[in-house]
C-alpha cells in the first residue's frame, strides 16, 4: 500500500514511470520541477516487462548520481494491470509480428492503456494529495497512438479534475518533441551522466531484448521502436 508524503499543494507530482527513455526524461524533469517526486509503474503483460526490472535499477541511480535529486524522490509503486491480456489483441501484449493495420496504426497500439495509466495515476493523486501528473506522451512518436495525442491528453486532464473534483494537471514535457530532441533534453537536465543512464538502464525494445548493446542501449535493434530510437540518437550524436 502506498504511503503518502505530506507536501504542500502543487509541490509535488507522480510520475507515469515505465522503465523506458521518455518516462525517465520526463523523471529527470519533474525532479527539478517539483520538491517531491512519486513514480508510478504498470504491469499490464507487455511482452517487454524487462522494462519493470529497470525501473529499480534507474531509481537507484538517480539516489547515487545525481544528489540533488535523492531527496525529492518519495513512493515508487507498481500496479497490477494484467486484465489487458483479457481484452487486447496487441502485439505489445502477445506474440504477433508487428505491423500496420487497416486503420493506419500499428498492431502495438493498446486500446486504452494510457486512459487507463492516468485514471490510475489520478487515484493514487487523489489519495496522497498530489495535483501533478507527468507522462512521457509525444505526438512526435512513429506510431501516431491516439492516447498520446495533446489533444487526447487535454480532454483526459478535464475528465480526470471533474471526475475527482480536484485540480489536476497533465504535464507532457516530451508532446512536441522528436526522438533526437528527446535525447538533446536528457542531456540539459542531466548531462553526460544522465545519458549514459538513458544508454544504459532505460528499456525501449517491444521485444524485451536486453542481450545486445548499442550505442543508444540495448535491444533487438529492428522493431520500430529500437529503429526509432537509433535514429533519434544518431541525429542527437550530429549535433554535438
Amino acid at each position: 500500500m502506498t504511503q503518502c508524503e505530506n507536501y504542500m499543494d502543487g509541490q509535488s507530482a507522480i510520475v507515469l514511470f515505465s522503465g523506458g527513455q521518455d518516462s525517465t526524461v520526463c523523471l529527470a524533469w519533474a525532479l527539478k520541477q517539483f520538491d517531491s517526486v512519486s513514480t508510478v509503474g504498470f504491469s499490464y503483460g507487455q511482452r517487454h516487462a524487462v522494462e519493470l526490472d529497470c525501473r529499480e535499477v534507474i531509481l537507484s541511480k538517480m539516489r547515487d548520481i545525481f544528489p540533488q535529486w535523492a531527496s525529492k524522490l518519495a513512493n515508487d509503486q507498481l500496479v497490477d494491470l494484467d486484465f489487458f491480456e483479457q481484452i487486447s489483441d496487441s502485439a505489445l501484449i502477445t506474440a504477433r509480428e508487428i505491423e500496420e493495420t487497416g486503420n493506419g496504426l500499428p498492431n502495438t497500439f493498446v486500446p486504452g492503456r494510457n486512459i487507463f495509466f492516468l485514471t490510475t495515476a489520478a487515484a493514487l493523486a487523489y489519495k496522497c494529495d498530489i495535483n501533478n501528473i507527468v507522462g512521457g506522451m509525444c505526438e512526435t512518436d512513429y506510431s501516431g497512438y491516439p492516447d498520446c495525442r495533446d489533444d487526447t491528453l487535454k480532454s483526459i486532464e478535464k475528465t480526470l479534475s471533474l471526475g475527482m473534483e480536484r485540480e489536476l494537471t497533465i504535464h507532457t514535457p516530451l508532446m512536441f518533441l522528436d526522438k533526437a530532441a528527446s535525447w538533446s533534453f536528457a542531456h540539459k537536465l542531466g548531462g553526460d551522466a544522465f545519458v549514459d543512464v538513458i544508454i544504459e538502464d532505460t528499456h525501449t525494445c517491444y521485444l524485451g531484448e536486453r542481450k545486445v548493446r548499442h550505442a543508444w542501449g540495448y535491444g533487438c535493434g529492428k522493431c520500430p521502436a529500437c529503429e526509432l530510437r537509433e535514429s533519434g540518437f544518431t541525429k542527437y550524436l550530429s549535433t554535438l
